[in-house]
């Protein structure tokens, strides 16, 4: 979008007429508006209050006074592809995101990486002259790319953001985050104790970009990406704000669902011929080749729930709860601080979230869901020792599948189904005083690719046909500003829709849905695949299929879709086995080696490019010069509380420390105390047989001295499912024992560390089932 030069140039520049246009910093109109982009994660149609929901979101209620509230608008029904349709105004299969960056598959239709064909908005909106700036989550780059060496083409920075604070990946602990900072790693500000929480970060964040730019171009515009981890799992939240619910989800989710399915007709928020969707609607059915349903996606009946299950997964929903009006709170505080501003007036403000309630806590939730990653069943009675601190620093929670079917009111299924309303259909919310005089209900049908045309449309700008040397892929949205006056605007006509195995397509009031679950190794065998048919018209909640009744207008849709796949690049359709989809080869940045070097004073390496230690072999050897008898502290770590091992020093002596998923601390340590002067501390494990876990022998070595030993059991999966990598020198974030001598971030002192080697001997052997399942439950 580079501006020609129109000056003369001559021998003497007292002959030269300059012209400073191609140079100049970009000038937006007068009086152009700002944006603030709120995307809120794995907030179902229902669980607002706005909505009819429970949760009480005060702030969220001061926007839609003054905007407009919508009650057909659709995603994709996972993170990673809602988000390039939110930020690109392409469908998520243009976008090289069919599924969740970390599921990239080598096509066009799910590299992982968003193209430059499809510019972004910040990328449009620099251009014209607007600041950019995201706070937030991002997970709009794979796996290979989420580290300090790569070329971070695909972080927020490359993509037209001029500030950036979050994280980059699916998702984090809100209380101890992985946070990078204009393309740096950082540690938080504070600890949790100090009163740190992550939604209060970035909203701090937030307005300072916003102050920052203002003290120099008051009259400048911006737009902000503010994309909130609430409410994804962990649920984390400050206790007292969790405790505003106590007792409110006790009636069990069947009896909420009816409780606000009445309200939301009230409101007007359905229409008078929706109905309540069944629980467990397909639980029954088979695959092509005999494939029972998943037992994931099972909501177990209240009624057959003991009394201390119900008390667990009613505390759960009252954590989740909290979180969402912590959230809505910090929001608030923004709100604040642009109307004391006097910049609210001309603000246009979008609220969305990215897909439907989330189903990954399983029938019976989930205190550590690094547990589920590792194949390890959650017990209730190990879940209930955590019931008074839930939401805390020591769980990494999430509430089952009925609170997330609940949370989906009327509608059935949740996250992943892209196939039915559970998975799509969401909140979204526009607010703009200086144009939006009339608040009020809209029912068009809408979809997340429809935002960017609507944004461009508010502001006056115009979609370039080429952007840094790309050709543009048009925009495959549409602006839905004419209803913003016009209640009886025309809404989308049609969509389709594609995730793992599950299909569908919307047109002129239609639903045609594929009946699969959406899981990987689902049904496949799509040309024989059974297609429910729905008249929305009739059956909002898609509670009756009339496919027999309508046979040429079900065979109508499925045509549709085949067109619609064909142009917008959504073939191949995913059909692999868990297994077949992890192995898939993709690019490294360095190739998997026997020995591994690691220094102090370095970012946090993350865990998918850091050394593989899980069922096999290892050693870690740090060389060190200990100066003092007092030496104490981190050596190395790796994970945190939930999974990890650590190699540390404390009261004179070697210790080490294998944290089994959560559940156990295995110590060994040295009978001997550590030397002054130059030693080599070590930690080497042999695996003994095959069986899983891995089990084996941990000794410790003082130079070439055996000093300890101790039999351990190590995970099959990773520590984490996303974040807390590995460190040297101490341990960022959350702890991977409490056993370190001295505070956070537990600093070894006393000496000095030149570096930390790992051997590794031996193939790893991974479950690849569970650490699949557990990259969709980060989602």
């Amino acid at each position: 979008m580079a501006k020609p030069f129109n000056g003369v140039i001559n021998i003497d520049i007292q002959d030269s007429t300059p012209d400073w246009t191609p140079f100049a910093q970009p000038v937006p109109p007068d009086g152009a508006p700002s944006v603030m982009y709120v995307v809120l994660d794995d907030v179902g149609f229902s669980a607002l209050e706005s909505y009819g929901g429970a949760i009480k979101t005060p702030n969220i209620d001061r926007i839609v006074k003054k905007g407009l509230l919508y009650t057909n608008f659709h995603t994709t029904a996972l993170c990673s592809p809602t988000r390039s349709c939110l930020l690109t105004g392409r469908n998520h299969t243009t976008n090289g995101m069919a599924c969740i960056s970390e599921a990239s598959s080598g096509f066009p239709n799910a590299s992982g990486h968003i193209p430059l064909e499809c510019a972004m908005a910040p990328e449009i909106l620099g251009e014209q002259g607007w600041s950019t700036f995201m706070v937030g989550k991002w997970h709009l780059c794979a796996e290979d790319e989420e580290n300090l060496a790569s070329r971070r083409l695909g972080w927020p920075s490359g993509r037209g953001f001029d500030r950036w604070y979050g994280f980059i990946g699916a998702e984090t602990n809100q209380w101890y985050p992985d946070l990078i900072h204009d393309n740096h790693t950082v540690d938080p500000p504070m600890t949790p104790e100090e009163g740190y929480h992550l939604s209060v970060d970035i909203t701090d964040k937030a307005m300072s970009y916003i102050r920052d730019m203002k003290a120099v171009a008051p009259d400048k515009p911006w737009f902000l990406y503010y994309a909130f981890g609430a409410g994804h799992a962990p649920h984390h939240v400050p206790k007292e704000w969790a405790d505003k619910y106590k007792g409110q989800f006790d009636m069990g989710y069947e009896a909420y669902r009816e409780t606000v399915f009445e309200k939301q007709k009230k409101m007007g928020i359905i229409s008078k011929n929706a109905e309540l969707s069944p629980i467990n609607p397909y639980t029954d059915l088979k695959g092509p080749e005999g494939q029972a349903w998943p037992d994931l996606d099972v909501v177990r009946p209240w009624k057959t729930l003991k009394a201390d299950e119900k008390k667990l997964f009613s505390r759960m929903a009252e954590v989740y709860a909290g979180f969402i009006s912590h959230a809505d709170h910090q929001l608030g505080r923004m709100l604040d601080y642009l109307e004391e501003s006097g910049q609210i007036d001309n603000t246009l403000i979008i609220i969305v979230s990215d897909n439907g309630a989330s189903g990954e806590g399983g029938p019976n939730g989930s205190v550590n869901e690094n547990k589920f990653m590792n194949g390890i069943p959650d017990s209730i009675e190990d879940n209930l020792e955590y019931l008074d601190v839930l939401g805390s620093t020591k769980t990494y929670n999430h509430y089952p599948t009925g609170w997330a079917w609940a949370f989906n009111t009327p509608f059935k299924m949740w996250k992943r189904y892209s196939n039915y309303q559970g998975g799509t259909a969401d909140p979204m919310i526009v607010s703009w005083p200086a144009q939006i005089k009339k608040p009020g209900i809209r029912h068009q049908y809408q979809h997340a690719i429809d935002i960017v045309p609507t944004i461009y449309d508010c502001l006056g700008v115009e979609m370039p046909d080429t952007y840094r040397g790309a050709t543009q892929i048009p925009l495959e949205g549409a602006s839905f500003k004419a209803t913003f006056h016009d209640p009886k605007a025309a809404g989308r006509k049609t969509q389709f829709y594609s995730m793992l195995s599950t299909r569908g397509i919307y047109h002129d009031g239609w639903k045609a849905a594929s009946v699969t679950p959406a899981t990987p190794d689902a049904w496949g065998n799509f040309p024989t695949q059974r297609w429910e048919l729905f008249n929305t018209e009739t059956d909002p909640s898609e509670c009756h299929d009339v496919a027999d009744k309508h046979p040429d207008k079900l065979a109508e849709l499925e045509s549709l879709w085949w067109a619609q796949a064909g142009m917008y690049n959504a073939m191949p359709l995913e059909s692999r086995t868990a297994v077949d989809i992890l192995d898939t080869p993709r690019p490294q940045l360095a190739k998997a080696r026997d020995q591994y070097e690691y220094y102090p004073d370095c970012a946090e390496v993350p865990e998918a490019v850091a050394v593989n230690v899980r069922n096999r072999s290892y050693s870690i050897t740090a060389d060190v010069n200990i100066e003092s008898k007092d030496a104490g502290g981190v050596l190395f770590a790796h994970g945190c509380r939930f999974g990890g091992h650590a190699l540390y020093v404390k009261d004179g002596l070697l210790k080490y420390d294998y944290n089994y998923v959560g559940e156990e601390d295995q110590y060994v340590v040295s009978t001997k105390p550590i030397p002054t002067g130059d030693c080599r501390l070590s930690a080497s494990f042999e695996k003994k047989g095959k069986a899983m876990p891995t089990t084996g022998t941990l000794s410790l070595y003082i130079n070439d001295e055996k000093v300890g030993e101790g039999k351990i059991k190590t995970q099959p999966g990773k520590f984490s499912l996303a974040g807390e990598g590995l460190n040297v020198g101490l341990d960022r974030g959350e702890p991977v024992t409490d056993d370190y001598p001295g505070d956070a971030p537990w600093p070894f002192t006393g000496g000095t560390i030149r570096k930390v080697i790992v051997n590794v001997s031996g193939d790893p052997w991974v479950d690849r089932e569970a650490e699949v399942r557990g990259a969709f439950a980060r989602d």
